[in-house]
């Protein structure tokens, strides 16, 4: 079985015993700090199954992975693929007559980051959650590589997520004066959805918490060229008017010099 050291993205020392299944940058499983790879021929079924929270059925996973052909066909594809993972080493799963499961004491990767959005989202974070995570980036983008509609739906929802968890967090860690990890978790939110107005607000909010309106009018002027070249729209006023962002001061060249229409007026 190949296996090599890996930077675990689970970190509360409860969970670095025991076997991971991890969907986000996989699917691959962890046994302590060892990674195991997954055979090719099993990583759908593995990620289908482990994306649920319950038992699923045979015939409901082997139609889903397996549409074309006849039911007796599915069942026996996904037989092979739970015999690979057998043969791998991976016994992540539980399986009987009728139905598939992730085995009670494996814990999924993608579970405990949602419960990790949850927290910030419910504003009921624990200390070791108001950090930028190390594996964020990762986990914006669930199985890559993955097309099915199942991935595809599930990838949206835990991305959605983890974009409020972010903004979640930049406001909580700029209210505590952590004014540096603020800008970093709304910059990653922007980072994955430039146009996602919520992010950019979260970031011109933390950057005016911080006493820099500078970088809030630039991070402003940025996000507004965007929309215009991208969408042909400009923010809303209310998008301006809520951030507080106070309008630059004209120079002492400009408060001397005479409007043109009242320069016209005198010429005349």
């Amino acid at each position: 079985m190949d296996t090599h050291q890996v930077d675990l993205p689970v970190r509360d020392p409860e969970y670095l015993g025991g076997a991971v299944v991890h969907l986000f940058a996989g699917p691959y499983v962890t046994v302590g700090s060892r990674r195991h790879e997954v055979p090719e021929g099993s990583k759908q079924l593995l990620a289908f199954v482990a994306l649920r929270r319950r038992r699923v059925e045979r015939r409901q996973a082997a139609g889903t992975l397996w549409p074309f052909g006849d039911d007796e066909r599915a069942s026996g594809n996904l037989r092979s693929a739970l015999w690979r993972l057998r043969r791998a080493g991976v016994n992540v799963l539980v399986a009987d007559k009728w139905s598939l499961a992730v085995s009670a004491d494996v814990l999924v990767d993608l579970h405990l980051v949602e419960r990790w959005a949850t927290r910030l989202i419910d504003g009921r974070a624990r200390p070791g959650d108001l950090a930028v995570p190390p594996w964020v980036a990762d986990a914006l983008d669930l199985l890559p590589g993955f097309y099915d509609d199942w991935a595809l739906m599930e990838r949206e929802r835990i991305r959605q997520r983890i974009l409020h968890a972010l903004e979640a967090l930049s406001e909580t860690l700029a209210t505590s004066g952590r004014f540096a990890d603020a800008i970093e978790a709304a910059m990653l939110a922007t980072s994955a959805e430039p146009l996602r107005e919520s992010a950019q607000r979260a970031l011109i909010k933390a950057h005016i918490a911080e006493g820099n309106v500078t970088e809030a009018r630039r991070s402003f002027s940025a996000y507004r060229e965007l929309m215009r070249r991208e969408l042909g729209v400009a923010p809303s006023d209310d998008f301006s008017a809520a951030l507080g962002i106070p309008p630059p001061r004209p120079s002492t060249a400009a408060r001397g010099r005479i409007p043109q229409s009242r320069l016209a007026a005198s010429i005349a």
